[in-house]
């Protein structure tokens, strides 16, 4: 069973994430992680001005998303950074692009799930996640979210994204703070969950 993580990372915050989504798919048996990054609509120089440009290099051998992908995939977990509390212009554009896999059908019944970062701790992290499910209903997927059951979540001695809609993670204002060990756990225990169900759901 193949399990497809679209992502997008501008500063490599998501993409770290992802990897360890990746980590958590592998440990269910029969599961396969495949990640993949949807198209960059900035331009070159806008990058550049932005400070990105080596960490977008970092990601340049990961293969781009695929619309047909989607549909080819036994379960969905997307990765998006944080945008005004939405999910970034580049994941919109990617999603918006799959109007015949919802004229088809094609998603229907599919699990899907979401992590995200944001720059500040209370920076849209729930928003972004619950905005995201409204696509992924549309498209009637079956969308799962973070158990309670990964206590991860109840920490109080540290700083820490996750909620039960999914793992997150807090990148701060200008990229300098990277995911916690905490903030990775999520990740796996998600990309772990996800698979399980899915391989349920198949069964």
């Amino acid at each position: 069973m193949k399990v497809l993580i679209p992502f997008y990372s501008l500063y490599g915050h998501v993409y770290q994430m992802a990897l360890a989504v990746a980590e958590g798919v592998a440990q269910v048996e029969g599961a396969e992680a495949v990640i993949r990054r949807v198209p960059e609509t900035l331009p070159a120089e806008v990058i550049e001005k932005m400070g990105a440009v080596e960490a977008q290099k970092s990601l340049a051998d990961i293969p781009v998303c695929t619309v047909d992908e989607l549909e080819q995939a036994g379960a969905i977990i997307f990765g998006t950074p944080t945008r005004f509390g939405n999910m970034c212009g580049q994941m919109r554009q990617f999603l918006d692009a799959t109007g015949k896999l919802w004229q088809s059908g094609g998603l229907v019944g599919k699990v899907a799930s979401v992590f995200v970062s944001t720059a500040s701790q209370h920076g849209g992290q729930e928003t972004t996640i619950t905005s995201f499910h409204i696509t992924l209903f549309h498209h009637g997927m079956v969308v799962v979210g973070l158990p309670y059951a990964f206590q991860g979540q109840l920490r109080l001695d540290e700083i820490t994204g996750g909620s039960p809609y999914g793992a997150t993670t807090i990148a701060g204002t200008k990229g300098e703070r990277q995911p916690s060990e905490n903030e990775l756990d999520a990740a796996r225990f998600q990309g772990n969950h996800v698979a399980t169900i899915a391989k349920k759901l198949a069964g």
